[in-house]
């Protein structure tokens, strides 16, 4: 069974920087050709797919997000890190980190982690 938790800060203030990081229990985030997405979703909303960061450490970012978002990973403590930069209150949402055995637009997403949610207020 494959555990994805994400952590960090549950308050933010707008205009600083969310940073986010998801911890995978099982297995190493390098085994082919696993991709790891960011996903959130705001209160009362649909869910908004961020990006991905797959087992070669390619990453995609939607282009809604890109020029806020930064996707990397830690390798030696199996960990894929999330940077959202010059947050508003509408960033403010349940922030997930979900796996995909390959392209998630053709594979979907197979393990969810929990979720955290982040309020951005001042």
């Amino acid at each position: 069974q494959v555990q994805l938790q994400v952590s960090g800060p549950g308050l933010v203030k707008p205009s600083e920087t969310l940073s986010l990081t998801c911890s995978v229990s099982t297995g190493s985030i390098t085994t082919k050709y696993l991709h790891w997405s960011w996903i959130r979703q705001p209160p009362g909303k649909g869910f908004q797919w961020i990006g991905y960061s797959d087992y070669s450490g390619t990453t995609y970012v939607s282009p809604s997000l890109k020029s806020r978002t930064t996707i990397s990973r830690d390798t030696s403590k199996n960990q894929l890190l999330l940077q959202l930069s010059s947050v508003t209150p509408e960033d403010t949402a349940v922030y997930y980190c979900a796996r995909s055995i390959a392209s998630p637009a053709d594979y979907g997403m197979d393990y969810w982690g929990k979720g955290t949610l982040v309020i951005v207020s001042s």
